[in-house]
């Protein structure tokens, strides 16, 4: 008798036992234990990349490095084309800087001579400039009439009140008051004139001198004058 109740003793403890073991395990899956821990990760790295994900991930990838390559290649045009403009302003700007002025005379310009009909007994001269840059017209004009052994008197109230610089195309104009006072001196019939030119330091003549022939009928007298140059036709037939 007593023998039998160790016996189911024993094995009441032996079940007591086993279903402790079991709770155990149940608890260790429901809490992630390593048990549970273990499957997800062996069907993650199972779990094959289909066709069409690989095709959507190179699209992707594909779109988006060409995005930048563009911006670049747009940014890279328009510095140059920026560079470029600069350099033409640039080359421009050296080449109207390059223009320096010389002495007017009668290589660079063309010279003409007109009767007109206010101020009366006056003679125009216009000297246009002929050459490809800006010449100045120092002073007056030299003149010699026919073969007059001295120069015409120049009128030293015209000088003006800067030096007559020509662009291109240009003209300087200076007059000829054929005689003046006193009436009853001596005229010369005049048919040639040769116009001279001044430098700067206006010591004689300098470059070639513009050889004309006169209107018909001009006397001139020893008592005559010619204006400075001036920039305008009024300001030289004003004298």
């Amino acid at each position: 008798m007593r023998n039998h109740i160790r016996t189911t003793a024993l094995a009441a403890t032996a079940l007591l036992a086993a279903l402790s073991l079991t709770a155990c395990g149940g608890n260790d899956n429901a809490n992630g234990g390593k048990a549970g821990a273990a499957a997800p990760a062996a069907n993650t790295a199972a779990t094959p990349a289909t066709d069409k994900d690989a095709k959507d991930t190179k699209e992707t990838d594909s779109g988006t490095a060409q995005a930048p390559a563009e911006n670049a290649s747009t940014t890279s045009k328009g510095s140059i084309g920026g560079g470029s403009s600069s350099g033409k302003s640039s080359a421009g700007s050296t080449g109207s800087g390059s223009k320096t002025p010389v002495t007017c005379t009668g290589s660079n310009t063309k010279v003409t001579v007109t009767k007109v009909s206010r101020p009366i007994n006056h003679l125009l001269l216009t000297a246009t400039n002929t050459g490809s840059v800006p010449c100045y017209a120092y002073h007056a004009p030299a003149l010699r009439f026919d073969d007059a052994q001295a120069a015409f008197p120049v009128l030293r109230d015209s000088i003006p009140q800067a030096v007559v610089t020509l662009a291109p195309g240009q003209s300087a104009y200076a007059s000829i008051g054929l005689f003046g006072e006193p009436d009853g001196q001596e005229l010369h019939k005049g048919t040639h004139l040769t116009v001279y030119f001044t430098g700067k330091a206006n010591q004689g003549s300098t470059g070639a001198p513009a050889e004309l022939t006169l209107p018909a009928g001009t006397s001139w007298g020893d008592n005559g004058f010619v204006t400075y140059w001036q920039s305008e036709m009024d300001d030289a037939l004003m004298y």
